[in-house]
């Protein structure tokens, strides 16, 4: 899945993306609205990762994730 999908099906994503990563709170998925950009950061912020890492598991989540709509 491309990450224009997932900001596209945000509203049914961030319950995978909790499950994924639990600090992320419900204001921040809801101020991300989808942008990976955004994700990114806070994942580097709340998990320490470096810019590499996060974007690296920004694109196996897209890879894993499976969409109902």
């Amino acid at each position: 899945m491309n990450w224009d999908q997932i900001q596209g099906n945000w509203k049914q994503m961030t319950g995978q993306v909790k499950e994924k990563w639990g600090k992320l709170t419900d204001d921040d998925l809801t101020t991300i609205a989808g942008k990976r950009d955004q994700l990114a950061g806070l994942l580097q912020e709340r998990y320490g990762y470096a810019k590499d890492k996060a974007d690296k598991a920004l694109d196996e989540f897209a890879r894993e994730l499976k969409i109902k709509v």
